[in-house]
């Protein structure tokens, strides 16, 4: 089996945007034919984090490299997981 792709998705509490993002995040992993590991990080338990991303959440990587801000498109990160 291939090495997981990993979906980091920065985000913060009573953000429905960042709730929208992660449920599509994780039908779109659900949906990839490779394994795939969801991080979820909350920007304001890091003082760097909230300082870096501030309300520019969510805000999503894949394998570190950054993807998506505000919205995800399923189609495309499902992609974007296969082809990794």
């Amino acid at each position: 089996m291939s090495e997981a792709t990993t979906v980091t998705v920065y985000t913060r509490e009573d953000c429905h945007l960042c709730d929208d993002a992660i449920a599509a995040v994780r039908r779109a992993s659900d949906a990839a034919a490779r394994p795939v590991d969801v991080d979820v990080v909350d920007v304001d338990e890091d003082p760097d984090l909230r300082e870096r991303y501030g309300d520019r959440v969510p805000y999503v990587l894949v394998d570190g490299a950054p993807k998506f801000k505000f919205e995800v498109d399923e189609n495309a990160l499902r992609e974007m997981i296969e082809a990794a």
